[in-house]
């Protein structure tokens, strides 16, 4: 029995060990998909080993790395919440900072920012460990432009993965999934076909319509994108995967990088434009990627994003110089790392160079929204940078934000959002904007008399039909801003308990700027006692010219009434109600009796006794301004005296 219980034994520890090799046999092949980029084929394996019970931090780790890699937060954060919450002691730093980007993605942004001190405590990156300790409040204040933008997808958009449009003479050459062509290869990294470049038309709108691929010997099966043209456009700069005269070249892992390649304008003997002579520049490598190149607005440099040796992340951004020889040959510089003040130990990537020398780029190492953002900095002649600054919603999102070119004297250009909304699910997509001239409007609210500052004031903004656009409540300094249109009519409306309201019309110019405005409010003499308007605090009742139906905003205070009427049955009231001086006085009569009535009505309609209501209209008899005849008043002012007012009857 001893001997049968033994073999029993030995026969389930070999099981288990079978099981074990087994599991690490699949972890093996796993990672070597990983390791290769493929990362669809890696997340089946794990998924299926996780499935058998087995778990590691590794497993984790890189189930969320393959998500993470393509952009889908929602699943990357389940992996990650997992390792966080299963392996707690064995999570290097820099995945603390990949689950906060993560969970700022999905919008989780207190969850996030908790993740974020972690991080810094455990030897995050110094610049933003100072930027978040100084203005916690971050999101905020990212990305504070003069200008709205105004944001359409273009037409050119698939289903699959359409982005980093570039400048080509009249037209935009942009990299795109292949589509209708035979020949489709897939990637194992996102399980979508290789990239080809197409060119688009240009609308009149700033639209892309009729793509087609582009001409010539550029694309292959396998990758081609982010292209940039010389200015004579005779020269093109792109991305391609390492294959060059039909070979593949691999690194020491069997994986093909991306290198920088050279084509030249050519021309068929019909005078028909192809691209040609491709060659690949000389500081490329096997061994690590060169991708995405853009030129300097005077094109004597070449700067693109790598990850070669030296570099402070997965992906930095480099320069090299470009000279042209007296034989009119091309040569170029050693790469030279543009620093800490752009790169960081994530990634920076998609630069672009605009006509006023700024440089634009995207990173998900320096603050922002979340996924990659865009940023922009100031490239001084020497080629040293200014202050990287955020370039703000609405361009930049939770999602990934990148690929953006600009004509900023114009203001207007395109960029890439995987944002929800696209075509694609989670795919890329290129977006048009332009400029939206806006106005501030800042001010202050304080007493008439003794000019002192008067906080709890609220303070409205009304269109010129007085619909409410926006309304505040002012702090301890009693002061607002309001962002609005420019060229246009608007109403800012102060008022506060005890004080007489006020309203400032206020016309916007046709360019983007700052008005100031000090809104002064006058102290009200106490209450009369049959006064139901000044006891209940509410806003004038006021009528549109020559109308006389309640307006919305009027509904908002006859609502108080109704509700002071149904708490206290014994109340009794009448109703005046007043025109401006505009019109004949006996039509303004008539008018105001209209006007009487249309009050009265509302309030029998919602449940008031007609017995507790009486109404009378005084036409232009009592002005409470001095905007009577041939008086040179504004629309503003006479409605000051198209009102109706309240008086309880004892």
């Amino acid at each position: 029995m001893t001997t049968l219980k033994q073999i029993l034994l030995v026969g389930l520890l070999l099981l288990a060990s079978a099981g074990v090799f087994s599991q690490e046999g699949k972890i093996a092949k796993a990672n070597e998909q990983f390791d290769k980029y493929g990362y669809i084929n890696a997340r089946e394996i794990y998924l299926k080993v996780v499935e058998n019970g087995y778990s590691s931090a590794e497993i984790y780790k890189k189930l969320g790395d393959t998500y993470y890699y393509n952009s889908d937060y929602v699943n990357a954060e389940k992996w990650y919440i997992k390792l966080l919450n299963e392996f707690p002691d064995t999570i290097e730093t820099e995945y603390y900072y990949r689950m906060a980007q993560t969970l700022k993605s999905i919008g989780n942004y207190q969850k996030s920012d908790e993740i974020m001190q972690v991080y810094f405590s455990k030897g995050g990156e110094e610049k933003n460990i100072k930027k978040f300790d100084n203005d916690p409040e971050y999101l905020k204040s990212l990305g504070v432009h003069p200008f709205k933008y105004v944001i359409k997808k273009v037409a050119v958009n698939t289903r699959l993965s359409d982005f980093s449009p570039i400048y080509y003479k009249n037209k935009i050459v942009f990299s795109s999934t292949a589509r209708d062509r035979g020949d489709i290869k897939i990637h194992s990294w996102n399980n979508m076909p290789f990239l080809d470049l197409f060119i688009a038309e240009i609308d009149k709108d700033g639209g892309l319509s009729n793509s087609r691929i582009l001409d010539g010997d550029v694309n292959t099966k396998f990758h081609e994108s982010t292209p940039v043209f010389t200015k004579d456009g005779k020269t093109m700069y792109f991305t391609r995967n390492n294959f060059i005269d039909g070979k593949k070249g691999f690194d020491k892992n069997r994986v093909i990088k991306l290198k920088i390649l050279r084509a030249s304008l050519k021309h068929h003997k019909d005078g028909s434009e192809y691209w040609g002579d491709i060659t690949e520049l000389p500081f490329n490598s096997k061994s690590y990627n060169n991708a995405h190149p853009a030129l300097s607005a005077d094109e004597t440099r070449l700067y693109f994003a790598s990850d070669m040796p030296g570099s402070f992340g997965r992906s930095d951004l480099y320069r090299v110089d470009i000279k042209k020889e007296k034989d009119s040959t091309i040569t170029y510089g050693v790469p030279v790392n543009l620093g800490p003040e752009v790169n960081t130990r994530s990634r920076e990537t998609f630069p672009f160079i605009s006509e006023d020398n700024n440089l634009y780029f995207s990173s998900d190492g320096h603050f922002g929204h979340g996924g990659l953002d865009i940023y922009v900095a100031t490239l001084d002649t020497d080629g040293s940078l200014k202050q990287v600054s955020n370039f703000g919603p609405p361009i930049n999102t939770k999602m990934d934000d990148f690929g953006l070119i600009i004509k900023e004297s114009q203001g207007c250009g395109y960029y890439t959002s995987n944002a929800a909304g696209g075509r694609g699910a989670i795919d890329d997509d290129i977006y048009y904007f332009y400029e939206k001239c806006v106005m501030t409007i800042n001010g202050i609210v304080t007493d008439i008399d003794t000019q002192e500052l008067l906080p709890g004031s609220e303070v409205s903004l009304l269109s010129a039909n007085n619909s409410v656009i926006e309304k505040v409540t002012v702090g301890e300094d009693a002061a607002f801003s309001f962002t609005t249109e420019c060229d246009t009519r608007y109403i800012i409306r102060a008022t506060k308990k005890l004080y007489f309201p006020k309203e400032e019309v206020v016309e916007t110019p046709d360019q983007g700027g700052v008005i100031d405005l000090n809104i002064q409010l006058k102290l009200k003499d106490p209450c009369p006692p049959n006064d139901l308007g000044c006891i209940l605090e509410l806003q004038p009742i006021y009528f549109d010219y020559d109308e006389d139906y309640i307006r919305a905003d009027a509904e908002i205070e006859l609502a108080k009434i109704l509700y002071a009427m149904k708490l206290y049955p014994e109340l009794v009231i009448h109703i005046e109600s007043h025109t401006d001086s505009r019109g004949r006085d006996s039509y303004n009569m008539k008018l105001s009796e209209r006007r009487a009535q249309s009050t009265l009505n509302w309030l029998v309609e919602r449940g008031i006794d007609k017995s507790r209501l009486s109404a009378k209209g005084y036409g232009e008899t009592m002005l409470i301004n001095n905007c009577g005849n041939d008086s040179d008043c504004t629309e503003e002012e006479h409605q000051l005296n198209r009102r109706s007012m309240f008086i309880i009857q004892d």
